[in-house]
């Protein structure tokens, strides 16, 4: 693929997208494909966002690639190619290990349905009444009734049950208990369908073919290219700012975090009192912290699963997750059969959900002795799976709260978003500011992968409608 320097782009587009994120990089192909012109600006070195990787000591180590619901095999054909589509294979090992149960799944319906029934004792009606209900779950129904209410309605006193249904999906998208089950629904819904996919060859090979998909179809795609100001005259947006250089647009697509696209981008001053009374109500979604292992070339690790849902805490709290100390962490695992290469590779990824909060003012010395306790939580955790991995391991790093925002720039360097007050926010801000719209993960449009790139979609066509009109 082919980039640009800032210094080379032209004066005027019908498009700007603000950030690469996989949400901007599907808004992008997207009017590009309809005809628009489209000048897309990154200020990191490679695209992605929060869809990225980095190598150490020759690994490969994928941030975020570690599993999406089936619906990415028809969204990526539909709106990417038939390549990505056929790249996108299914994590048939999906493990839960924990003081209540412990059991492997492969994340299907019929089998999750047959594992409460069997291995809990719940009710086939009472299960099948479970899964109809929140299948018809969508954006627009009564948001009163929380997650926690729905598992109680469902499966009274069963925090086993609850702990099944709902750890994964609070890995995946920061929810809780006490959020709106329909926040919860529609995710378990989408995911719980045909099982969890991944993407063979890891995000780097992902990420190289959408580039090279966006400059085919005529996409200006500049790095390392931060803006600093989207332009707005006579109330209405006709450009963005990058350093000293302003270049004009009939509209600007930010995937740069609804909170920074309206605080940092646009500025409040620009919108009207009752749309800010809205915005002052959304909240930030909590954050990640990972571990990232590198095991020695020539050496294996044995087959224990794809994804490795495990922890040590007596139930499962959303609160305890969040916890620097948690003692519950996802352990993704890439054999070669995922990330095939020349030479072979194995890497193995620790995901805790994280406040920012908890890191962000820690001096030097503090934050690296934290980072170091950290990487040891995930060591002990790790060797109850696989004994005498310390002796494989070339290469170990830790990246916290901190890491996500200095990269991604997201707003407390949060990894999914905003909770459910930001849709409606994001969804309207094109109404309220025209020609400004915001494509990112806020809510629960189906939440992570499949969310972004669907969004983007739809942003894609308001902002379509924009222009034409």
């Amino acid at each position: 693929m082919s980039f640009v320097k800032i210094e080379e782009v032209d004066q005027s587009y019908d498009v700007i997208v603000v950030g690469s994120g996989l949400g901007g990089l599907t808004c992008a192909n997207r009017l590009a494909k309809a005809g628009h012109s489209v000048l897309l600006l990154e200020h990191h070195f490679k695209l992605g966002g929060l869809a990225t990787w980095f190598k150490r000591k020759g690994h490969i180590f994928d941030v975020s690639l570690h599993g999406f619901p089936y619906g990415m095999v028809k969204t990526c054909k539909k709106y990417w190619n038939k390549a990505i589509k056929e790249s996108i294979v299914q994590l048939k090992n999906i493990v839960f290990d924990n003081p209540q149960f412990s059991l492997t799944t492969t994340f299907e319906k019929n089998d999750f349905i047959n594992i409460l029934v069997n291995k809990f004792g719940i009710s086939q009606n009472v299960v099948e009444d479970f899964f109809d209900t929140v299948n018809k779950m969508n954006f627009y129904d009564d948001q009163s009734m929380t997650t926690r209410e729905l598992f109680e309605k469902f499966f009274p006193g069963r925090t086993d049950v609850h702990r099944l249904l709902m750890e994964p999906i609070t890995y995946a998208n920061g929810s809780t208990l006490d959020e709106p089950a329909i926040t919860y629904g529609i995710v378990f819904s989408n995911f719980m369908n045909k099982g969890v996919f991944t993407f063979v060859g890891g995000t780097d090979r992902l990420i190289g073919m959408m580039g090279d998909e966006l400059v085919a179809n005529g996409v200006t795609i500049a790095l390392k290219a931060k803006v600093d100001q989207v332009l707005i005259e006579d109330s209405k947006v006709c450009g963005v700012r990058v350093g000293d250089k302003e270049i004009s647009a009939k509209s600007v697509v930010s995937n740069s975090g609804i909170t920074n696209t309206i605080d940092n981008l646009a500025g409040r001053e620009n919108f009207p009192s009752d749309f800010l009374d809205q915005f002052s109500k959304v909240k930030v979604n909590n954050s990640s912290a990972q571990v990232y292992f590198g095991i020695k070339k020539g050496e294996t690790i044995e087959d224990v699963g794809d994804l490795l849902f495990t922890s040590t805490s007596d139930e499962f709290s959303s609160e305890e997750m969040l916890d620097m100390e948690s003692k519950s962490r996802t352990f993704s695992l890439y054999y070669p059969k995922t990330r095939p290469q020349q030479d072979p590779d194995y890497t193995v990824v620790a995901s805790m959900n994280a406040s920012y909060e908890n890191w962000a003012d820690l001096d030097d010395e503090q934050y690296k002795q934290a980072k170091e306790e950290m990487i040891e939580r995930s060591y002990n955790d790790l060797e109850r799976y696989l004994p005498g991995i310390r002796n494989k391991v070339d290469w170990v790093e830790a990246a916290t709260p901190r890491t996500f925002n200095r990269y991604t720039l997201h707003t407390k360097g949060t990894s999914f978003g905003t909770k459910f007050e930001g849709l409606d926010v994001s969804r309207s801000i094109f109404k309220v500011l025209p020609g400004l719209f915001h494509v990112g993960s806020v809510g629960i449009i189906m939440s992570g992968w499949l969310g972004a790139i669907n969004y983007g979609v739809i942003v894609a066509n308001d902002v379509d409608g924009y222009i034409r009109s």
